[in-house]
Parts: C-alpha cells; structure tokens; sequence
C-alpha cells in the first residue's frame, strides 16, 4: 500500500533535514523533568519575561488601551492611565479603520513605517524611506521571507557564521538552500577575518555553489561580540566584491554592555562610505520588539528595511507579504512605540527612562557575573558577553566524558549539557547545535535569569562542572584550568 501525503516516509525531505536546538532534545527533557515536578531554569531561548523581567509600563498602557478602546470613553479613564498614554494611543486608533481586530496594509500601518523610517534616520544621519520598511511579525519572519526570495534551488548558496543562531541553518534547509559556513574566531573575541572569507567562498564555488547572501549577526547570537566600524566597513566591501546580498541581522542592538565598540548599523556604515558601494550594495536589515530592553518575545513584532533593492523585487516581495493578508497589529504598535518612545517633558518619560535604564544597567552587571562565574570553573573558558543576551563557554571535555557520549549515541556537548539539567535543572543549548570547529564543544546559556538569582545559578553550575570534571578526567594527563 502506497504512503499517504503526511506519512513519515512520504513528506518533504526539507523539513526532516531542519533543526533547531534552542527547541530541541534539551529543551524537551527540561520540559518533561519540569512536568515531574523538578524546578527547571529554562535559559535555553532570549525571552526576557519568562525568566522574570517586568514589561515596561508606556508601552503596556497605550496597547492596553488600543485593545479595550471602550475605556477611552470612560470618564475615569484618566484616573488609570497617564495622558501621554491616552494620547498615544487615540493617535494610533486614528490610524486603523476597524481598530486592533481589523487587518492592516500587508506592509505593515503606513504611519507606523514611517515612525521607524524616522528611527532610523535619527540613528544613522540618513533619511530612510518608509516604503522600503516592512513590519513582520517578528524579525524571524522577516529573515524567512527573503531568504525565501533569495534562495532558488541547493545550488545557491548563503555565508552565514558559526557559531550561528540556529534560524539561519534551519530556515536555508526548509528552503532547500546550501548553508555556506565562515567560523568566527574564539580567541580574538568571536573576529571575523576577511581572508576566512574569501576562503569559504573559494571552496563553495569549487562545490559548484553559487553564494547569493552573508549573514552577520550584530551584536552576535551566540557569541555576544560587537563589530567594529573598521570590520563593518571590511564585511561591505567584500560582499560589494564578490556581488554579495547582505543580510544585517541587528535585533540585539540595544544590548551591548560594554563601551569601546557602541552598536553601529551596516546601513550607516554602508552610506557613509559613498559612491559606488552606497547606491549598490543590495542591504537588508532586521530589528525587533522582541529583545533590548523591551523583550516583547511574545507580541511578534519586527520590521526589514531594504537598501539599493531594485522596484520590480520590492514589488514581488510585497506580493508574498500580501498572502499573510497582515502583519500582527498590535505588534505594529509596539513597534511604533518602540522607534518613538516617550520625549523629554512627556508625563511617563522619567519613568520610562528609570525602567529601560535599569534594564540594561541590571543586563551588563549579569553578563559580568556569568562570565567570571564560568572562567572560575574547570576546563572551561568564556570569553566576556559584549552583546546580545547570551554567554557562549567553551567546555574543554576530557577524552573520557566524550567516549561515554559516543557510547551513549550522544554528541558530547549534548552529553555534558543533559547531564547539566538533570543535576542542577539549568536548560541550555550545546554548542553543537549552533556550529562549532571540530573537537571543540561549547553551550549557550542566556544571561537573563534575575541578578538576585545568578550567584546560586554560577554555584550551582560550577559544583556540577568540578565534580564532572573530577569525574571524567585523566589525572595522569588531562590538564586542568
């Protein structure tokens, strides 16, 4: 009898070959251990507000507002709510005939693609075009959507880094693309070297691989490092060479925690380099409601902005938009809130300083903690979390641990890591699961448990960790750290 469509054996290779670990084997035990009872610490995925950061209060209010638009009719309602709010949030009612409920342009609300068109020029010095910005309902979303317009068939190949956010790998698969690797340097800080480049190209287009894109991830997830000036510039103009897309993935650009390299966009970099390269160079760049200081993962909102894309592309894209029908609506606000924030002299401008300042001065103290808390272990080495929402340690396993993974069918990170969960209940992602060099093994861990909580996190990590190594180590040979 012949396999039925959904049949195992009989759907679409593409989505048996994607992966994604941050969902993956450790996130599905940690899930059932947690069903049996055991505290669970899930830093396995950047989601702020499941590990206890507070949404910020402006925001909140003017949403709230927009979805019970009856409460502006009520003659208490400036009782509850401040008057910015209440402003905020008739301003954006105006804008959306049939309110929260009802479905936007398949762009994105106009008004609100011009809030971010203004973002973005006050961040770079150039004006931006809002008819080039579309919101998403998340940046994921976005990524999905050109990658699906860049990618033809296996033979087109995209640069993405490793170690690299897992999105990249599985969505290039599910498309039935190539992943073309370029591996960041670990002991300059997760560098990128421009020859390593040129060498994965080389090697690609020897496999009959034509390379279409280059990801970069700034700041980086996993690796947490920020690009310099210098190296943005260096990435533009290689991939102005080779005829290169680039696809700036900037979703972390509120969170950098140290202030030698500031964020700085490809876009501005881009432009201030001039003719040719500025009114050539094919640019995407994605941003988010769902990191910085917002951590809004659950509203789904994002935008793509395009620079030098040809009309007839812009068109085409717009046209796979339009089968959604509309992005998320009330992520549009979001997103709308978060380019234009409370002003100087607003009602709920002090406060939302004091909250999002918090936020990220609370963030920069965390990711020092983790990072001193790892290199004090055995055999492990991490270097500091510049950016983003994550530490990325190497964990240097003894001969012996990954002969008992092999053992066990396990990859070895994978081994350490369930081994870390079952003991302590601290859900990570291995290394593995994000690329690393051969025979080097490394985990991810966000750094968004609550500062009060991350010593007894470090503790308890580094009693596991000791007492693995004590465990699995050689003494006769096997160094120690």
């Amino acid at each position: 009898m012949s396999h039925k469509a959904l049949d195992y054996e009989s759907i679409n290779e593409n989505v048996k070959r994607t992966q994604y670990a941050v969902r993956g084997e450790l996130y599905l035990r940690a899930s059932e251990l947690q069903k049996e009872g055991k505290k669970i610490i899930f830093t396995n995925v950047g989601n702020p507000h499941a590990l206890g950061q507070k949404p910020l209060t402006f925001p909140r209010q003017v949403v709230a507002l927009c979805q019970a638009p009856f409460l502006l009719e009520d003659p208490n309602v400036g009782l509850m709510f401040p008057a910015d709010a209440i402003a905020r949030a008739k301003h954006y009612l105006s804008l959306i005939p049939g309110g929260l409920g009802a479905y936007s342009d398949s762009r994105g609300i106009p008004a609100i693609r011009k809030e971010v068109a203004e973002f973005i020029g006050r961040r770079d010095g150039y004006p931006s075009d809002p008819e080039l910005i579309y919101l998403t309902d998340g940046a994921s979303k976005g990524v999905m959507q050109i990658l699906n317009t860049i990618i033809r068939g296996e033979g087109d190949g995209i640069l993405v880094p490793v170690p690299q956010y897992p999105l990249y790998s599985a969505a290039i698969a599910l498309l039935g693309g190539s992943l073309v690797p370029y591996y960041l340097e670990e002991t300059a800080n997760w560098g990128l070297d421009v020859n390593d480049l040129r060498q994965s190209v080389a090697q690609a287009r020897s496999k009959g691989i034509n390379v279409r894109a280059m990801v970069i991830i700034n700041p980086g997830n996993p690796t947490g490092q920020c690009l310099s000036e210098a190296n943005l510039r260096e990435i533009l103009n290689f991939c102005f060479r080779e005829n290169l897309v680039l696809l700036g993935d900037e979703v972390y650009q509120q969170n950098v925690y140290q202030d030698e390299r500031p964020f700085i966009s490809s876009r501005k970099v881009l432009l201030h380099m001039g003719p040719p390269i500025s009114k050539e160079l094919q640019l995407i760049s994605f941003h988010t409601v769902s990191k910085g200081y917002w951590g809004e993962c659950g509203q789904r909102g994002g935008y793509f902005e395009m620079t030098n894309i040809p009309p007839k592309t812009v068109d085409e894209i717009y046209k796979v938009a339009s089968i959604s029908l509309s992005p998320n609506v009330p992520a549009q606000i979001f997103m709308g809130l978060m380019v234009n924030p409370p002003k100087p002299g607003d009602i709920s401008y002090d406060q939302f300083i004091r909250e999002s300042k918090g936020i990220l001065e609370s963030l920069r103290r965390r990711a020092r903690i983790m990072t001193d808390g790892f290199n004090s272990c055995r055999n492990v080495i991490c270097n500091f979390t510049e950016g983003a929402m994550y530490s990325f340690p190497q964990i240097r396993l003894p001969p012996r641990a990954i002969e008992a993974a092999k053992k066990l069918g396990k990859v070895p990170d994978v081994y350490y890591c369930l081994k870390l969960l079952e003991a302590t209940g601290i859900s990570t992602v291995p290394g593995s699961g994000f690329g690393q060099k051969e025979g080097v093994f490394h985990l991810r861990t966000t750094i968004l448990p609550a500062e009060e909580d991350m010593p007894g996190i470090m503790e308890s990590f580094k009693k596991f960790n000791d007492a693995f190594m004590e465990e699995y180590e050689d003494h006769r040979g096997y160094s120690r750290m």
